[in-house]
């Protein structure tokens, strides 16, 4: 199976030349290994969920290319299954490696069911937390179309309820106020939960002391 992650590494890798440094092929790398940590823990299959962390966003640079007009999780799960089809793996791993793929977004209505969906998702959500989650923020943010650091109306924009990636009114503070900082909660296994809790409070830190000296209190 080793070398066939090799081949499904080297294919992947295609997907992201040109990327965005917030989701480009250093994200898969950390999305693998956090995911590879937390499977064991949790007693995943681990080939089900390296293949899946490698392949998970093999359709994100297009979906980002094109504003967000379709989904990178649906469009992944379509490629990712003309990849492995190709190595022979049995019926049962494909549509799990799919699954995972296809449920590891956040803002979908599709929840992962199977232990290694889970990982992958919790793996992929914990990469936007933390030090690294915070640097991916503020390059996300300036690739989608934001122009500032904030705009001081963030936490009103964050209670209409509306999606405003990929338009000027976002940014890094409004992508925290919308999203980044719920991530902890929607984590779904023990090891996962356990890494987010510190991610999470490290996050909020900085986002605290960052609003304290835009108010010039520090």
């Amino acid at each position: 199976m080793k070398k066939v992650i090799e081949k499904i590494e080297l294919e992947a890798r295609r997907f992201f030349v040109g990327a965005s440094g917030c989701h480009d092929w250093t994200h898969v790398e950390r999305v693998r290994n956090l995911a590879l940590r937390i499977a064991k823990k949790e007693k995943a299959d681990l080939f089900v969920v390296e293949v899946a962390a490698l392949l998970h966003d093999i359709g994100r640079k297009e979906e980002m290319a094109s504003k967000g007009l379709f989904c990178h999780a649906e469009r992944g799960g379509v490629l990712a299954r003309k990849i492995l089809k190709k190595y022979k793996l049995d019926n049962e791993a494909i549509e799990n490696i799919v699954h995972a793929i296809e449920t590891h977004r956040f803002r979908k209505n599709l929840p992962p069911e199977t232990l290694e969906a889970k990982v992958v998702f919790d793996a992929d959500k914990l990469d936007s937390i933390g030090a690294v989650g915070i640097g991916r923020d503020f390059i996300f943010a300036g690739h989608s179309g934001s122009n500032s650091l904030y705009t001081g109306n963030e936490k009103k924009l964050a209670k209409s309820g509306k999606d405003y990636s990929f338009t000027k009114e976002d940014s890094p503070i409004l992508e925290y106020e919308i999203k980044l900082k719920k991530i902890k909660n929607k984590i779904l296994t023990k090891e996962g939960k356990r890494i987010a809790n510190e991610r999470h409070k490290y996050m909020v830190g900085f986002f605290n002391r960052f609003e304290k000296e835009v108010r010039g209190l520090l």
